[in-house]
């Protein structure tokens, strides 16, 4: 079966962090592409780990939304 996931990628001083929308899984890598394979396996073995999880996904769409405000 195949999974499609939701990755927010931020940068953290030397470090991008991943973060999976829908999971809550995080890891990191020192540069893009790194973090995208990291994140990848840390879901994978997230998912090897909480079979049950697999059935909650069916049902689990986030919201991705932006904020805007204006701060002084």
């Amino acid at each position: 079966m195949i999974y499609k996931f939701t990755t927010i990628i931020m940068r953290e001083g030397r470090w991008f962090v991943a973060r999976c929308a829908e999971l809550g899984v995080v890891s990191q890598g020192k540069t893009v592409a790194e973090a995208k394979e990291n994140i990848k396996e840390a879901v994978e073995l997230y998912l090897e780990g909480n079979p049950k999880s697999k059935k909650r996904l069916a049902e689990s769409n986030p919201l991705i939304a932006r904020l805007e405000l204006e701060y002084a």
